[in-house]
């Protein structure tokens, strides 16, 4: 790919919008006579949706904020209307939420918040939220998600247990687990266990033929709220980047399960992109755009199914790799997937495919998973 990766280079221009005040609650913002996307005068419709049976009302479009580091995206994303607002403990070394807590300022109480842990056991969970509540500068958060859970094996009983605790001690209203992969298994445990509100899950249009979308339409019949992340498939590498990144947004919010969305936004551009595609109807052209970026991406992107897990022969975790090369080379985001990658088990670290004569892995949607796996080793270690 030439040039930078990041995908603010690829957004297209010119759909800046005015910021306005915190009390339009009509849903409607009238755009600028100078916004080249819309005709003078059109309004900027907000749509929004029930996450489940918690009955928080949400934009259809939330704002992920894991690697915002511009607080004014924020503060902006919040003057527009957008309702859901999403960070972890972890993110940024522990500084996002201090960031996010002070660009949301006195608009807290006006947004659903939500942030996660990734603490192991009961008394490290208490720690994590109580230090996530002061960096946020709140009392509360909406929702309180364990955070990248893919089977649920890794979630025992006194995690469940604090989780329970904080909703009857008022610091979460709502809590729940985020998931990259394994969705098809975890989610339905999730449903028959009864006691989480909310799943975070990677879900987008590559997905649909992997039980992911099966299992979020079980989660939200049963009234389990769903929101999706990982809703762009990798970033936009495309000949039409700014038009693949919107169908792919559009596919999502689109999705009769799926509450909100949370794609990442780092600017001001790509805050007004994913702004203007709220509300959109799916058309025949954005099916087209996406079955021909899917075509382009499958040999290199994971869709998260849980298949491959445990046929590595060195015991790598295989989605997990290829989530943190994909923040490299799709979303721009090199740092964020070395550090991901060096945190692994150091056996993990040093592991290198090249050692092994041919690949144990064999992706069921066609995805080169030693060729991928190699970029990795070769970016991170």
């Amino acid at each position: 790919m030439k040039g930078k990766t990041s995908r603010r280079n690829f957004l297209s221009t010119g759909l800046m919008l005015p910021v306005v005040s915190a009390g339009s609650s009509l849903g409607i913002l009238n755009l600028s006579a100078q916004t080249p996307a819309s005709p003078a005068g059109s309004p900027l419709k907000l749509s929004y949706k029930t996450l489940g049976k918690t009955g928080l009302k949400v934009t259809s479009v939330g704002m992920g904020c894991m690697i915002t580091s511009d607080p004014s995206v924020v503060t902006r994303a919040a003057d527009l209307g957008i309702t859901y607002f999403d960070t972890a403990r972890g993110y940024q070394r522990g500084n996002n939420e201090r960031m996010v807590g002070a660009a949301l300022g006195s608009k807290r109480k006006q947004v659903v918040l939500s942030t996660k842990t990734e603490a192991r056991d009961k008394a490290g969970m208490a720690k994590e939220l109580d230090t996530s509540l002061s960096e946020l500068k709140t009392d509360f958060v909406d929702v309180w998600y364990l955070h990248g859970k893919s089977s649920p094996s890794e979630i025992h009983d006194d995690m469940i247990e604090a989780l329970q605790l904080a909703k009857q001690q008022g610091k979460a209203r709502f809590v729940g687990i985020s998931t990259h992969s394994g969705q098809a298994e975890l989610i339905p445990w999730m449903v028959q266990k009864g006691v989480f509100d909310v799943v975070l899950s990677g879900f987008n249009f590559t997905m649909e033929s992997t039980g992911v979308e099966q299992a979020i339409d079980a989660a939200s019949k049963a009234g389990m709220g769903v929101v999706a992340m990982k809703v762009m498939a990798g970033g936009a590498r495309s000949q039409k980047p700014g038009q693949t990144l919107q169908s792919a947004l559009k596919w999502v919010t689109n999705h009769p399960s799926v509450a909100t969305a949370i794609p990442s936004m780092t600017d001001m551009s790509q805050l007004d992109e994913n702004v203007q595609a709220m509300g959109s109807t799916l058309t025949a052209e954005d099916h087209r755009v996406l079955a021909a970026h899917l075509e382009m991406i499958q040999s290199e992107y994971c869709r998260m199914c849980g298949k491959c897990d445990g046929t590595c022969a060195q015991g790598l975790p295989v989605a997990d790799v290829l989530r943190y090369v994909t923040y490299a080379d799709g979303y721009g985001q090199f740092a964020l997937g070395r550090e991901r990658y060096l945190q692994m088990a150091s056996q993990h670290v040093t592991a290198r495919c090249g050692d092994c004569a041919e690949c144990t892995v064999q992706c069921p949607h066609g995805v080169q998973v030693r060729m991928r796996m190699k970029q990795a080793q070769e970016l991170f270690a």
